[in-house]
This record gives C-alpha cells, sequence and structure tokens, in this order.
C-alpha cells in the first residue's frame, strides 16, 4: 500500500472492499506512509475481532484524522492569484528557507496523538493479524529499514511518513529516519524471501502515466513528486519481471530455479479516481473530502475483484513484463 497524504483514505476504501469479500484473505502487507497507517489500523483491529474489527479500527482512524482539521481543497481557490496565496503554498514556500528544526522545534505532530489514541502496538506486533512491513529511510545510509511485525512501533510507522520538509527525522535505536517513500513506495522485497502468499496486490495511489504536460509551478512539483516516489516501486516490478521472465522462458538451470518465486502480481490504481486532484488535496483532512475518497476506494476494490478476482491464486493480472521490462529486454523481445 502506497503512501499519499490523506490519499490514503482511498486505500481504506479498498481494504473494505476487500474484507467484504470472502473469497480474499490477506496474509501479509507492506506498506509506506500513510499506506503504513492503515497497514497498523488493519492489524491491530483483525486481532481484535477479525475483519470486521479490521474494518472499525480503520474508520475510527480516518475519523479521528478528520476531526484534528487541517488544510482543506475548499482553502485554496482555482485562480493563480488564489493559489499563489493559499495556506499550502505559504507553507511550501516557507520550507524552501526554513527547515522543520526551525519551524516546529518542538516537533508537534498531530498524527502522533491519533495513532497513540486509536492504535494497540502490543497487539499489532503480538502477530495475531497479517505480518506487517512498514519501510522507512535511513537517513545515515540513504537504505530502506522494514519493521516487521514484532517491531512496527509507535515511532516506526511515524518514520514511515516522515516528509523531512514538515518533520524532524525520527530516531529509533539512534538513527534518523525518513519517509519511506524515496527507498520503497511500497517496498516489495520482503513479500520475495518471507513465507508471503505468490499474489501480491499493489493499492497504487500516485499514477504512473499521465499524458499532459505540467506547466504550472505547482502541477510540475506534483509531477516530480509521483515519479520520485514511484521510482522504487518501479524498480522493484522491471526486476521481478526480468525474473519472471527467466522463469517463464526455462533460461534458469533447475539448481536456481527453486530459489525464485513464480510471483502473480495484481494493481487496484486510482490513476482513474485521484488524476484530476491536486497536490494541495493531499493535505484535505475534511471529513466530506475523506469519505468520498473512501467511496471511491472501494468502489474501486469491488470493480477490481469483479475483473480480476478469478486470476488470483491463478495467473498475474497486470502485464508486468509488457509494462516494466528495461528498454533492453523490449528490444530482445521485439527481436524475437
Amino acid at each position: 500500500m502506497q503512501g499519499g497524504g490523506a490519499h490514503g483514505a482511498f486505500t481504506w476504501g479498498v481494504l473494505e472492499a476487500v474484507l467484504d469479500d470472502p473469497t480474499v484473505d490477506v496474509r501479509a502487507i507492506t506498506a509506506t506512509s500513510a499506506g503504513a497507517m492503515n497497514a497498523a489500523c488493519f492489524a491491530d483491529g483483525y486481532a481484535v475481532a477479525g475483519k470486521e474489527g479490521a474494518k472499525q479500527r480503520l474508520e475510527e482512524f480516518w475519523t479521528r484524522i478528520s476531526a484534528k482539521g487541517g488544510l482543506t481543497a475548499k482553502s485554496v481557490g482555482s485562480s493563480w492569484i488564489d493559489k499563489m496565496f493559499s495556506p499550502f503554498a505559504f507553507m511550501q514556500t516557507l520550507t524552501n528557507f526554513a527547515s522543520p528544526y526551525d519551524l516546529n522545534p518542538f516537533d508537534y505532530n498531530p498524527l502522533r496523538d491519533v495513532l497513540a489514541e486509536t492504535i494497540d502496538f502490543n497487539r499489532v506486533n503480538a502477530g495475531m493479524g497479517p505480518r506487517l512491513y512498514i519501510t522507512a529511510t535511513n537517513v545515515h545510509t540513504g537504505k530502506a529499514r522494514v519493521f516487521t511485525t514484532g517491531e512496527v512501533t509507535l515511532d516506526a510507522v511515524l518514520a514511515s511518513a516522515c516528509l523531512p520538509s514538515v518533520f524532524k527525522a525520527v530516531e529509533i535505536d539512534g538513527v534518523p529516519h525518513w519517509d519511506g517513500g524515496y527507498v520503497g513506495n511500497p517496498a516489495l522485497f520482503p513479500l520475495f524471501y518471507d513465507e508471503a502468499p505468490r499474489d501480491i496486490v499493489i493499492v497504487n495511489l500516485n499514477p504512473f502515466t499521465r499524458k499532459s504536460t505540467p506547466k504550472s509551478a505547482a502541477d510540475i512539483q506534483n509531477r516530480l513528486n509521483e515519479i520520485t516516489f514511484n521510482a522504487s516501486l518501479i524498480a522493484e516490478l522491471r526486476a521481478v519481471a526480468f525474473v519472471q521472465r527467466l522463469l517463464e522462458d526455462e533460461w534458469l538451470s533447475p539448481r536456481l530455479e527453486g530459489r525464485y518465486k513464480r510471483l502473480r502480481i495484481h494493481a487496484i490504481r486510482a490513476d482513474k479516481s485521484l488524476c484530476h486532484l491536486s497536490v494541495e488535496s493531499k493535505f484535505d483532512t475534511s471529513a466530506a473530502f475523506l469519505q468520498d475518497l473512501r467511496q471511491r476506494g472501494y468502489a474501486a476494490g469491488v470493480d477490481w475483484m469483479a475483473q480480476c478476482g478469478r486470476d488470483v491464486g491463478v495467473r498475474s493480472s497486470v502485464d508486468v513484463r509488457g509494462e516494466f521490462l528495461g528498454i533492453e529486454e523490449q528490444q530482445a523481445q521485439a527481436a524475437e
């Protein structure tokens, strides 16, 4: 489950659709940022009362998020002058000149209170729900730090959602961490090596493709953020595509083949539902907006189950080789 600020409410709806379907069983979740919060809520609620408990905990979390308030999309007008002098634009400009160590010396983070009020992390780490993999970025090394069930703390989830321009780095065991989206949004590799199912369903919040060219400063920054936060996922999917090609074309020796999984990749994409939304909307925590995203996510989840549910356990519903093979592999395929 990807991160995406308030757009994570779309994933909330997707999860409800999945939980309502009796044919799907979630065994593991890898997630980043807002996705990590959804994952922790899911695991905690599931440990208490199964699928209904997971749905209840997710609703409690997003209801508390909206109660905390914040910027809303309605606070930003449509004209260029409204956008220039909006609260969001002001904060974006301010963070270009001052760090959170200057602007937020006491490191106030309303998400800390919401998470602490909603989630029992002892239950999350007891392992009674799906196994979790929460990704943050190690500031010192630039590598992914994946927190698994047993070490998913409040600080681990906050680290996974720590935008360095807004919050101080979250220190865990003396090591500072930033948002996991820079190195894994989400990280897929934990699912390759652990005893996770072969079917992987990606809830993609950031559009891979946009056919229009961004021209305003806000649109350029928004598209740059989407590309940045999709880069690690695309790289992993390209690696998956390459290994799957080796397996399918029987290019691996029998001695090596047993070390690799034949994965089935699926995706519930928010492209059509969210592509028209501005970057400002990722900070919109109004109840109406979050409920709208929830409904869009639920509809997308139901639609995916209707179209691709029969593929689970059988085949990939995403053409991984066609979408994510590198240029060299695509040329090789064309030559064949």
